[in-house]
């Protein structure tokens, strides 16, 4: 039988270090690579209970042309980038982790009128992290 798993999810970021604090030190992520090449750099965090899937952290101009570098660039200014959606089996302790790391809080843990229970911050780049009770 042919399986088909997320391996890879790519994000965007203005400022790696900043990055590094929030995907690390407040959502709790593990650092698993960290490349720099020269005025670039790249990090890889997974969750101790996905191991397998990898989130990639870079700048806006890293692969890309100047020209296509500045688009994303304006973008993610805006907040316009996508972002990404975690599962916590303990929302409530998770939101109180970020509150207390000073994140930009968007909306506290919330009962969705689609069923779900989450909540919603912004990583230091504006991109949407929402995570939901599991």
């Amino acid at each position: 039988m042919t399986t088909l798993k997320l391996s890879t999810v790519h994000l965007i970021v203005d400022d790696p270090m900043r990055a590094l604090a929030f995907y690390r030190d407040a959502l709790g992520l593990t650092l698993t690579g960290d490349v720099v090449q020269g005025p670039l750099r790249w990090l890889t965090f997974s969750s101790p209970d996905q191991p397998g899937v990898q989130i990639v952290l870079s700048q806006p101009h890293a692969g890309r042309t100047k020209e296509d570098g500045d688009a994303v660039a304006r973008l993610l200014a805006k907040g316009a980038l996508g972002g990404a959606i975690f599962a916590s089996n303990n929302l409530e302790e998770t939101f109180a982790k970020l509150s207390a790391a000073q994140v930009d809080v968007v909306q506290p843990p919330t009962d969705q009128p689609w069923g779900v229970r989450d909540c919603a911050v912004r990583d230091p780049a504006g991109n949407m992290i929402r995570i939901s009770q599991a």
